[in-house]
């Protein structure tokens, strides 16, 4: 047994010479000292030898598993160095080779409406600025001419701060109107300018509503501005974003603070204006309200309405978006849905 024993050293440790790889490491190791290699074996039948013996062999076998041990540990070292100082070819970097990607942002798509909405105007000549989202109720409704109790408020479901004491009530703009009144109240004509910003609706969410979204606010005074003058800048405006080709109507609208007002309506994108689902079979699709600013409003803020006249009109960014690309559920612009913005 002993000449066994010597043997089984001498193999093991010419085997583990030749292994390159921590795997072959691992098969060494269960081969030369598992619980079912030779080594274990002899171990565990020591105990049917004569005790002389057993003396003599349990010494060396366990001498001869410390011995493979301590060699089994040094390899492992070896080779873990052998892989971290020298890699292999196919481990190595190519420096010269580009690096990868890295996922970038991009603008929500009401931004990029927006943005190309503001665009447009200001290669008009009109100046773009902001108003508050918390607004007077005197700014949002009296002084557009929708006084307490107007039928007209009823078109407007409005978001209360506090009821306060008639022009003092604050609220959450329901429209982004009021910075025209704001703006005449500071600057004298000529003024040429466009509001974009969000306002609020207490309203049920669906498809086509929703309680927050953006509106783009438009207005012009000066002397001798006419309806023509109105028309003319949104058939430019809807020509631009929507293409030379798109038809414009304008419709007979009621606004308490134009007069007279009207509907504009683009042909519809998806049937080209011959009626489909999307248009209601009209072949026309709703866009913005507008009209001429009421000469009540102009007094309001000491514009003489006798030498001045003026324009405005208002549209809603997220409709835009939706008719530009075929969007059918409002909802999607708030749901924060990766699948859905990554489209953009």
């Amino acid at each position: 047994m002993l000449e066994q024993l010597k043997g089984l050293r001498a193999q093991a440790l010419e085997e583990l010479n030749k292994v390159g790889n921590p795997r072959e490491l691992e098969l060494w190791r269960v081969r030369y000292l598992g619980k079912k290699s030779n080594l274990t074996q002899i171990l565990r039948s020591l105990a049917a030898l004569p005790l002389e013996e057993r003396r003599e062999v349990g010494a060396q076998a366990n001498e001869i598993k410390k011995a493979l041990e301590s060699s089994l540990e040094e390899k492992g070292r070896l080779l873990q160095e052998s892989i971290l100082t020298s890699p292999r070819e196919s481990q190595r970097v190519d420096i010269t080779l580009p690096g990868r990607a890295l996922p970038t942002g991009r603008l929500h798509p009401t931004t990029q409406i927006l943005k190309e909405i503001c665009d447009i105007f200001k290669n008009m000549g009109f100046q773009v600025i902001e108003g508050p989202d918390v607004e007077w109720d005197y700014y949002n409704f009296e002084a557009l001419n929708i006084p307490q109790h107007h039928p007209a408020r009823d078109m407007f479901a409005t978001f209360w701060i506090d009821t306060g004491m008639g022009e003092k009530a604050r609220l959450l703009r329901t429209h982004s109107s009021p910075m025209q009144i704001r703006l005449m109240e500071k600057e004298r004509p000529p003024i040429r300018a466009i509001v974009p910003g969000r306002v609020y609706r207490y309203e049920a969410t669906d498809a086509t509503h929703e309680s927050m979204f953006y509106q783009v606010e438009g207005l012009a005074v000066d002397k001798g501005i006419t309806l023509a003058d109105l028309k003319g800048t949104l058939f430019d405006f809807c020509r631009c974003l929507f293409g030379e080709e798109r038809r414009v109507r304008f419709r007979c609208d009621y606004f308490p603070f134009v007069e007279p007002g009207v509907e504009v309506a683009i042909s519809c994108l998806a049937c080209n204006g011959t009626g489909c689902r999307l248009c209601g079979h009209s072949g026309w699709i709703e866009i913005l309200g507008a009209g001429m600013v009421h000469p009540d409003v102009l007094t309001r803020v000491d514009i003489n309405p006798k030498l001045y006249s003026g324009f405005a009109f208002g549209m809603g960014v997220e409709r835009i978006a939706m008719l530009r690309y075929g969007i059918d559920d409002i909802r999607l612009f708030y749901s924060n849905d990766l699948r859905f913005l990554r489209q953009f």
